[in-house]
């Protein structure tokens, strides 16, 4: 099974993919790493400090969102690359799953765009916004949970039926899953609240960061250079 995954016609594919997956958990770390030392409001924040943070950080919160088109562009990359690599036969059950995670990925790219939207639109402002935009933000931001979970659960159960994803890494996604589908389905106890049920949604989406390079590091050890550095045999990888 796994030689046919890694059929010369899918090799290229399986690396682009595997380093969009990177390339993605990398950017979206970045874009946090520059947003939360600067105080970024979490979730049910108090409105006077987020029209503080968007009155004084305006520019660091466009610096922040210049990262997401690129962010974008390698989630979908690394769906895409994930799902022609997993989609070797229409009447396979896996295949209906890597369609059901490319699917989430994609809808998590729609939903964070509003995110973002919502960020700039504060930033812009001139602090009389928050109101009306920072519980939609949030809001949109803790339901967005319910797509992580569909495009970990889709490509990690393709993956696992294919042979491609080892047992851990299943598990893993379903762990994350599991807490950002709870943290969207609390949306408004977690959007009113400022208090431990927003590190359901911080949990998760740390496991997902993890779970976004290991997948990435698998595909791209589906290429034939990668193997013959460790071994002259293909590797099993479930």
């Amino acid at each position: 099974m796994l030689r046919q995954l890694a059929r010369p016609a899918a090799r290229d594919v399986s690396t682009a993919a595997g380093l969009a997956a990177i390339a993605f958990a990398s950017l979206i770390v970045l874009g946090n790493v520059v947003l939360v030392p600067a105080g970024l409001p979490r979730t049910g924040a108090q409105l006077a400090d987020v029209s503080v943070f968007f009155e004084e950080h305006g520019q660091l919160v466009g610096v922040g969102s210049a990262l997401t088109p690129a962010a974008w562009v390698a989630a979908t990359l690394f769906g895409a690359g994930a799902l022609a690599v997993l989609r070797r036969d229409e009447r396979e059950p896996g295949t209906a799953w890597a369609l059901f995670g490319f699917a989430g990925l994609v809808l998590q790219n729609a939903a964070f765009t509003g995110v973002i939207a919502l960020r700039l639109a504060l930033a812009s402002s001139d602090g009389d916004a928050a109101p009306a935009l920072w519980p939609l933000h949030d809001t949109l931001f803790t339901l967005n949970g319910t797509f992580l979970a569909v495009a970990l659960t889709g490509l990690s159960l393709a993956g696992l039926q294919a042979g491609l994803v080892r047992p851990w890494l299943a598990r893993l996604s379903l762990a994350s899953a599991t807490l950002q589908f709870t943290s969207a389905t609390l949306t408004p106890l977690v959007v009113d609240h400022d208090g431990p049920l927003g590190l359901l949604g911080l949990t998760g989406w740390l496991l997902w960061v993890i779970w976004l390079v290991s997948y990435g590091i698998t595909l791209i050890r589906l290429t034939p250079g990668r193997r013959a550095a460790g071994a002259t045999e293909e590797p099993a990888i479930a």
